[in-house]
């Protein structure tokens, strides 16, 4: 299996779930460490979903555009408040491509927001 690293975007099977919990098989980020992600097979990720303007206004949101580099297909969100510990042996369905940096950095700066941590 190939190694998961911090600004992957992984297709990820999120079910089952309970109340809003996102759910389904989707594309995520990982957020993790990559010392983390070498050493334990839990990781965290941003579960992304299918942009919409109301989505798009959330400043806990970051907003994807489908890249060669990404692997993603349309215009997503990544959902910083949905973020989730996984294990990955279990739940990873794909590798689908990798964030910018600029990217990870808007995510990291809606995680420090999330966890007041800012």
């Amino acid at each position: 299996m190939n190694s998961i690293k911090r600004g992957m975007i992984i297709d990820i099977d999120l079910n089952p779930t309970k109340g809003y919990e996102t759910g389904k098989i989707r594309p995520c980020v990982v957020v993790t460490n990559d010392v983390y992600n070498l050493k334990v097979p839990v990781i965290q990720v941003v579960p992304i979903t299918t942009w919409n303007e109301k989505k798009s206004q959330i400043q806990t949101n970051v907003i994807l555009e489908p890249s060669n580099e990404n692997g993603l297909t349309k215009n997503s969100i990544a959902d910083c408040l949905q973020t989730r510990p996984i294990d990955y042996q279990y739940r990873l369905v794909k590798i689908r491509g990798h964030l910018s940096e600029k990217k990870l950095v808007e995510i990291d700066k809606a995680l420090k927001l999330v966890f007041d941590l800012i």
